[in-house]
């Protein structure tokens, strides 16, 4: 098999899949055109306080939540959390930012894309980079990512166009994409994020899985085009 398309659903609030760009970055250094990643989002944090408080409500609420999201990245030199986040800073939901980037995927589809990957991106399409913006806006630099302000700077610190990005979201064509996002989800039975479905669905990798995990299947699969199929071992 010539190449490999990874469907990558994640939440651009959740810590895991901030932490796991890191294994995304050596995925797209090691096999290059022949894993092709296609980003997918997912409504984990669509209602964020709400989905918090529930689950932390006798464990200091929105404030214990981000103590717990800086103990999980304490030793991840590489995806650093800001010690407001989850606790002064509180994004309402995921939606925005989800939906800028559904844009920005359209206009990448239809050739609108005027930016060029430069050296600053680290080997990132324009895509993965926004992607990666708005995560470390949020976890490293304490901002609010479900604020339009916020976004848009994002995007013009990018280079994107704002017109472009929206007309995209204005005729409602972003918010088709992302739920397109969530029919697949529900297809492939993706338990959360980050999950890796590769295969067809064949191969689901969800949660915080080790980079030699994912190379490993990535390689069998390059491999043999059978791979998954119904074997006698």
């Amino acid at each position: 098999m010539d190449a490999v398309t990874i469907e990558y659903f994640s939440d651009v609030l959740c810590v895991w899949a901030y932490g796991a760009e890191a294994r995304m970055s050596e995925l797209r250094r090691q096999f290059g055109a022949r894993c092709q990643l296609h980003y997918r989002f997912i409504p984990l944090f669509a209602a964020a306080h709400e989905r918090i408080s529930d689950a932390w409500e006798e464990k200091r609420g929105l404030a214990g939540f981000g103590a717990h999201v800086r103990e999980i990245a304490r030793d991840w030199p590489h995806a650093p959390v800001h010690a407001s986040v989850w606790d002064r800073t509180a994004p309402a939901s995921s939606v925005p930012a989800h939906l800028l980037i559904k844009a920005v995927q359209l206009m990448e589809r239809h050739g609108q894309l005027d930016v060029r990957p430069g050296d600053e991106f680290e080997g990132r399409s324009v895509v993965e980079e926004v992607i990666w913006r708005i995560r470390c806006a949020f976890f490293r630099d304490a901002r609010d990512v479900a604020a339009q302000a916020v976004l848009a700077e994002i995007a013009a610190e990018v280079g994107l166009d704002a017109e472009r990005l929206r007309h995209w979201a204005d005729q409602g064509n972003a918010h088709a994409e992302l739920h397109l996002d969530m029919e697949a989800r529900d297809r492939y039975q993706v338990p959360g994020s980050p999950t890796l479905v590769m295969d067809g669905g064949r191969q689901r990798l969800y949660g915080n899985v080790g980079y030699r995990v994912i190379e490993a299947n990535l390689r069998e699969i390059l491999r043999d085009p059978q791979f998954g199929e119904a074997s006698w071992c």
